[in-house]
């Protein structure tokens, strides 16, 4: 008899399960579906645009190869203008190593002064990565020794050589190097020992300041 209580317990509990789902589904069925819909649109939507950001990042890959192997094949005009334009309409990180490429390709053609213009508005364009615009920073100072005066270098690049800069010792470097040419010896001994005393400088940093403190001490200008 408790069996068939059981039982008889048990199909009503589902019946009623069963018609309180159904009450629930009639009542919020359109929100039930909407709801369902926007799932699966937002996975959809989420598929096709990685599927779009690949295609276009493929496309500017492409173009920057291709405009990579001009600049090799000594195609270096048609070079340039594909990398003009991927800069404006390249995909990804694409514009910013078409920026870099071309002022590469300006200081490789002697245009020394507008590759420096490059470098310096990578260098402080806010929506290129830190370490790219770090780098764009001391490209254009290692060009700037030869085109520019010292303090026209130092007031680009001297807050690379603050001793919390991922990079201080390249910038040291370029500091002292463009000192030296310019006479100023004093100076030029300061940045380069810093670099000989920064346990952080790479073995070819050092061997090239003490070259350079080598000839300092040989010109007998500081005692």
């Amino acid at each position: 008899m408790n069996n068939s209580d059981d039982s008889f317990i048990r199909e009503v509990n589902e019946e009623l399960r069963s018609e309180q789902i159904q009450n629930v589904w009639k009542r919020f069925r359109p929100l039930i579906i909407g709801v369902a819909v926007l799932i699966v649109l937002g996975v959809a939507g989420g598929a096709l645009f990685e599927w779009w950001q690949a295609r276009e990042s493929s496309a500017s890959g492409d173009r920057f190869i291709n405009a990579v192997k001009d600049a090799s094949a000594d195609k270096s005009d048609q070079a340039m203008k594909e990398l003009e334009a991927l800069s404006k309409d390249g995909f990804g990180a694409y514009p910013v190593l078409a920026r870099m490429r071309l002022a590469t390709l300006k200081a490789d053609k002697g245009d020394a002064k507008g590759a420096i213009a490059d470098f310096n508005a990578l260098g402080q364009d806010a929506a290129v990565p830190g370490p790219v615009r770090n780098a764009a920073k001391l490209r254009a100072a290692w060009l700037m020794v030869d085109n520019s005066s010292y303090e026209e270098l130092a007031s680009a690049v001297e807050e690379l050589a603050a001793a919390s800069s991922p990079v201080r010792n390249s910038a040291r470097e370029v500091l002292g190097l463009s000192a030296f040419k310019a006479g100023n010896y004093a100076k030029s001994r300061e940045w380069l020992q810093l670099v000989l005393d920064d346990a952080d400088a790479s073995a070819g940093a050092k061997t090239r300041a003490r070259t350079v403190l080598a000839l300092i001490a040989a010109s007998g200008k500081l005692s």
